[in-house]
């Protein structure tokens, strides 16, 4: 045994400082619970996320589901609603009271179709003149030069398109201005500063 008292004070100030020793403050069990409670809430947490991601993907798989089940039946039931808008076209609007009554029947018919489709998803996209065109969405059939609308945006549709829960089904037709077009040079910021007006009053771009 060491019985010199300078060494065992020496041995016990190193024992203390290593933390071998710690002194009871009574605090251990409190902090042992904090512990327990902040381990606990972490995991509460990361359940919680879990469950919100899980059923994120679940919504998204049963959207995808829906849109495949009645994808390939609203495709034929557009060319119902292309019949009944080509017909409204063709009907005369002067004519006798019985065929007045059938075109406002043909008119609620259309609108009542339209809703369902709008019910079950099904978006019709029919794009002003002046939108931007949109190649997700429209097709451009032809472009024509336009003193009303910029270039690259839509002259006119020509037949309405429909999208299902975002999806496009089928693109809108329509007509897009062709570079240069857009309002007379200093009539309005979408002026073309490289186009001219002929004598006519025709335009053309001289970079083409």
């Amino acid at each position: 045994m060491n019985d010199n008292p300078i060494d065992t004070e020496l041995e016990a100030d190193i024992a203390q400082a290593s933390g071998t020793e710690a002194p009871d403050d009574g605090l251990g069990p409190i902090d042992a619970l904090i512990a327990e409670r902040d381990e606990w809430k972490d995991r509460a947490l990361r359940a919680a996320a879990e469950a919100d991601n899980t059923r994120r993907r679940a919504e998204g798989q049963m959207n995808d589901a829906r849109a495949y089940a009645i994808q390939r039946f609203s495709k034929d039931l557009l060319g119902v609603a292309d019949s009944l808008q080509r017909a409204l076209t063709a009907a005369p609007r002067d004519a006798d009271p019985v065929a007045t009554n059938l075109v406002t029947g043909l008119e609620l018919i259309e609108k009542s179709l339209l809703s369902a489709f709008d019910a079950n998803g099904l978006k019709r996209v029919a794009p002003e003149a002046g939108e931007t065109f949109d190649p997700h969405q429209h097709q451009a059939v032809m472009e024509q030069p336009s003193d009303t609308v910029a270039g690259g945006t839509v002259v006119q549709t020509l037949q309405p398109g429909f999208a299902l829960f975002g999806r496009t089904v089928r693109p809108a037709m329509v007509v897009v201005a062709t570079k240069g077009s857009g309002p007379a040079a200093g009539s309005g910021p979408a002026a073309n500063p490289y186009d001219k007006a002929d004598e006519t009053g025709g335009r053309f771009d001289e970079t083409a």
